[in-house]
């Protein structure tokens, strides 16, 4: 039977974070912070998940022997002994250390059965005398402990319970069958054994089921592909940070083959689940370098091209419509239709300030003229964009708007003699505010689904920025009907 019923596994399970292929380096470009709440909300899965994994726990039996002087011997056993329920309550709590999280249950109520047998015999009387039947016993004023360290190892998240116990304060035993009023006593002789057993089988399965964890943590993959192009960093650095109430997850963060920076967090070493006033559960906090890298990949991919053969203002696409602007275009070639082959020059580059999140755009526009069956390029014009935007969510979902800020023209070469660049900047203009923003923004308003895990939804998410980072700050609801033990990662 599987037991994932500890607090670290929701702790990852919370984080909806993406994975790539393991980079090199020892910094942190995005991290994850659990607050109060988030602590408290996976307590309490956790421990309804605890509940039904720990029932029916199956107990040692115990046997007895007694001799009467001048009497005879009496034997007494109890067998199949069940923990077939469990009622913890809302007396539990998490508390963190300086290095380890705590939980302890307390007034727990439990509900165990058992069989009972009894047999009196003795050399006055050639036949055994025996009764047997069954019992109920209630436990009360139960506690369980458990002290958990969460550490860094080799890029991943190790597990070790340095201490649980349980104890048990009563055990009221009921029996029932044969002339069990007279029996009772006998049994009550077996309280210390079942008590025994209790505190220390439950926290047995813990310490097991902690061990079991500690290798799906560590073997959770450290690269998962978003798409063909790219894939997020999961490597965790460092080991976990405490706060007096939050737990900080720090992650490499950056995308496949980007370009590794050289900042590091000390910008923000604690930080704070405020989120603009608001207290969520989660804080998931993404440097911009995750962004450029990104941005980076796709752009060595080969990724960032697009022919544009269809635009509002068709005739832009006829070198009659540019025949007062490039006259020399119209009359190398009258009446062509034209497509304009887009590329970018480097990678975008992308800033967050808390006001905005801005963008530049290096990229080469050739103009290619559709004569007969040719594609003649006639010329390249260098044009860098700055746009900004803004980020929203929804549900597991985040969405964008972004919109032209400037732009600047530049002629890089031509075929149809030198022209200047004011002459052409208010169809550019049209261009980019009619065409490509609005391409920009049907890809942005479609959303990007948060890899969470199945089972878990992210809600009231909102969205803050602040210099050089973007952060995610949600509330975690989960779905019951769904089971820990059988959760996928992704």
């Amino acid at each position: 039977m599987a037991h994932h019923h500890l607090l670290p596994l929701l702790l990852l399970l919370l984080l909806p974070l993406f994975a790539s292929a393991a980079a090199t380096g020892d910094e942190a470009h995005l991290s994850a912070v659990i607050g109060d709440t988030g602590l408290a909300f996976a307590k309490d899965v956790l421990i309804g998940e605890a509940v039904r994994s720990l029932t029916p726990l199956r107990l040692p039996g115990a046997e007895k022997a007694f001799r009467v002087p001048f009497l005879g011997g009496i034997r007494a056993a109890v067998s199949n002994i069940t923990l077939f329920h469990l009622d913890v309550g809302d007396n539990s709590v998490v508390r963190l250390g300086d290095s380890a999280l705590v939980v302890v249950a307390s007034g727990i109520t439990a509900n165990i059965s058992m069989a009972w047998s009894y047999s009196y015999y003795s050399w006055y009387f050639p036949v055994e005398i025996s009764d047997r039947g069954t019992a109920s016993i209630l436990v009360q004023g139960m506690e369980v402990g458990i002290t958990m360290e969460i550490k860094n190892y080799n890029g991943s998240l190790a597990l070790n319970a340095t201490q649980c116990g349980c104890s048990v304060k009563d055990l009221v035993i009921s029996l029932d069958g044969g002339a069990s009023w007279f029996y009772q006593g006998f049994i009550n002789a077996f309280e210390d054994h079942i008590r025994a057993a209790v505190e220390k089988v439950i926290p047995e399965n813990i310490i097991d089921s902690t061990s079991k964890l500690d290798s799906l943590l560590q073997g959770l993959p450290r690269s998962v592909s978003l798409d063909n192009v790219t894939a997020l960093n999961m490597t965790f650095v460092n080991d976990p940070l405490y706060g007096n109430s939050t737990i900080e997850f720090d992650i490499n963060g950056l995308f496949a083959s980007a370009v590794v920076k050289t900042s590091n967090l000390q910008k923000h070493p604690q930080l704070s689940l405020s989120c603009g006033g608001a207290s969520n559960m989660l804080l998931l906090s993404l440097d911009e370098d995750v962004f450029n890298s990104a941005l980076e990949v796709y752009f060595k991919a080969g990724s960032m091209h697009w022919v544009v053969d269809k635009v509002p203002d068709q005739s832009l696409l006829n070198t009659a419509g540019w025949k007062f602007i490039i006259p020399r275009l119209y009359w190398n070639y009258p009446n062509d239709d034209m497509v304009l082959n887009i590329s970018m020059a480097s990678s975008p580059l992308m800033r967050i300030t808390s006001e905005k999140i801005g963008a530049t755009i290096n990229a080469d526009m050739i103009i290619d003229v559709l004569h007969g069956t040719e594609t003649v390029p006639v010329a390249c014009i260098s044009v860098i964009v700055s746009a900004s935007g803004v980020v929203e969510a929804s549900g597991n979902k985040v969405y964008g708007t972004v919109g032209l800020d400037n732009f600047s023209l530049s002629l890089k070469w031509s075929k149809i003699g030198n022209f200047h660049m004011s002459l052409i900047q208010g169809v550019i203009r049209v261009f980019l505010n009619t065409v490509c923003m609005p391409y920009l923004n049907s890809h942005l308003g479609n959303g990007y689904i948060l890899p969470v895990v199945h089972g878990f939804t992210l809600k009231d998410v909102h969205v803050v920025t602040s210099a050089e980072q973007l952060m995610l700050c949600s509330d975690i609801t989960f779905a019951n009907a769904s089971r820990l033990a059988a959760l996928p990662v992704l």
